[in-house]
């Protein structure tokens, strides 16, 4: 059984500072229920504390600045400051543009036969979670979802396709599930809207 310390709930807390306001795309959400689902992934799947907490730290870099990676280490060492770095897919300063996205995502998918195992366990959790948020909106709203990304359906489907088979391919445990998730949203995408 993993035992969650004092430290986790600091992982948490510094999330929740980080994406203090943020909000999940075109919803009231609070963007920090997802780094949350993730974290509650990477446990369900057997991955450890840091683990867990890197889950809960994934975006901070990416949506918060490069200047967060200081405190991560500081408060939690450089093993889970690497999984972070490892799971984003850029570190840009505070209020510096990201490139854009079609690159930043092939470069991901790239380097993920590079990553460390725990940077796959996290990065599969964040897209099962996330693959799962789409099909639950898109039940709901239809093709105006897509006004909500940066990309176009057509996009998402590459990026997920893709990184389902380099997953696959690496045995992350989370692939299955997350192949059956996409599945699922392909079913969605070719029935004919009501």
């Amino acid at each position: 059984m993993i035992q969650l310390t004092r430290r986790f709930h600091e992982g948490l807390a510094l999330a929740q500072e980080c994406h203090q306001g943020q909000l999940r795309k075109g919803t009231r959400v609070p963007y920090v229920s997802h780094p949350m689902g993730v974290a509650s992934l990477v446990l369900e799947f057997g991955g450890d504390q840091d683990e867990a907490i890197a889950a809960l730290l994934h975006d901070v870099l990416e949506d918060g600045g490069a200047e967060w990676a200081t405190e991560i280490e500081q408060k939690f060492g450089k093993n889970v400051l690497t999984v972070v770095r490892e799971c984003s897919d850029s570190e840009p300063a505070r209020g510096e543009a990201k490139k854009p996205w079609k690159e930043r995502k092939q470069a991901y998918i790239d380097a993920l036969p590079n990553k460390s195992s725990s940077a796959l366990l996290v990065t599969s959790c964040d897209k099962l979670h996330n693959l799962t948020a789409i099909v639950r909106d898109y039940r709901e709203l239809g093709d105006s979802l897509w006004s909500r990304f940066n990309s176009n359906v057509g996009e998402i489907t590459w990026y997920y396709s893709e990184m389902i088979a380099q997953l696959t391919e690496l045995g992350v445990a989370p692939a299955a599930e997350l192949s059956t998730k996409y599945d699922e949203f392909c079913n969605l995408l070719m029935r004919p809207e009501s």
